[in-house]
């Protein structure tokens, strides 16, 4: 396999396919005694519904006033 000028390798297509590798998936490098490992980071997508937003909101608002702005739309 060979690195490109922009430092770029291609993912062989089988591998792709068995670890789910698609576009815009996110991966790491991980280096281990001299050693450098592909790490695939775990997706949004797989956490639940609204997993990812949990914990976030800064602003307090009761369900009912968050209702009614999603309503307004």
């Amino acid at each position: 396999m060979k690195v490109t000028g922009k430092g770029q390798i291609t993912i062989p297509k089988h591998i792709r396919e068995k670890y789910a590798i698609t576009p815009n998936s996110e991966v790491d490098f991980v280096e281990v005694n001299n050693r450098i490992f592909l790490i695939k980071k775990k997706s949004l997508k797989n956490q639940g519904r609204f997993q990812r937003f949990r914990g976030i909101a800064t602003v307090k608002m009761t369900t009912d006033e968050i209702m009614s702005l999603m309503r307004d739309k």
